[in-house]
C-alpha cells in the first residue's frame, strides 16, 4: 500500500474451507485416535469412559466431519460441542467402564451416537442464565434438528442428527 511501506500490514483472511485443510498437531492426534480406537463410520468406537476420552471423541468426530465427510467448519463446531455434551453425560452419569461412538451419514443428514450401558434416560432440564451445569442437553436439543434415546436391552444410545447440505 502506498505510503505504508515498513508498516505491519493486516494479515491476509484465509476462507475457513482452506483453513480446514491445513495440517495442525490437532490433525495428528486424531489420526493416532482412529488408528488406536477405530473409525466410526464404519462400526462403533469403543472408548473408556473416562473424562480425556472426551477429547478423543471430539478429536474424531472432528477429523470424520470436515476431512473424511468434507462438510462445513460450522457444522463440525455444531457436532464436536454436542459430542463432547453426549459423552461427558454417558462418563459422569452411567458408571459405564465404556461408551460407545458411531457416526453415520446419509444423504442430507448426519447422526451420531453414544451407547452406554446405563437405562437411565437423560432428561432435558430447563435452563437458567446463571446455571453453571445441566446445560448440556438443551445444547443438543439447540443445535442438533432431531435427537433422541433408544433404550436397548442393555443400556441405551443417544443420539443426534443435523441437516447437511449434499454436494
Amino acid at each position: 500500500m502506498a505510503g505504508l511501506e515498513g508498516m505491519e500490514q493486516p494479515a491476509q483472511r484465509v476462507s475457513a474451507t482452506a483453513a480446514r485443510w491445513l495440517p495442525s498437531a490437532d490433525d495428528e492426534l486424531a489420526l493416532k485416535a482412529l488408528e488406536l480406537f477405530g473409525n466410526p463410520t464404519e462400526e462403533e468406537v469403543r472408548l473408556p469412559s473416562r473424562p480425556e476420552s472426551a477429547a478423543t471423541a471430539r478429536r474424531i468426530t472432528q477429523s470424520v466431519v470436515l476431512r473424511q465427510w468434507a462438510l462445513s467448519p460450522t457444522l463440525a463446531e455444531h457436532a464436536v460441542l454436542l459430542v463432547s455434551e453426549l459423552v461427558g453425560n454417558a462418563v459422569r452419569h452411567t458408571g459405564a467402564r465404556v461408551f460407545g461412538l458411531r457416526m453415520l451419514r446419509r444423504r442430507g443428514w448426519i447422526r451420531i451416537e453414544v451407547r452406554d450401558p446405563s437405562r437411565g434416560l437423560p432428561c432435558l432440564m430447563p435452563v437458567h442464565e446463571l446455571d453453571i451445569s445441566g446445560r448440556g442437553l438443551f445444547l443438543v436439543d439447540k443445535l442438533s434438528d432431531r435427537w433422541g434415546v433408544d433404550l436397548l436391552p442393555r443400556g441405551k444410545t443417544t443420539w443426534f442428527e443435523m441437516r447437511v447440505a449434499d454436494r
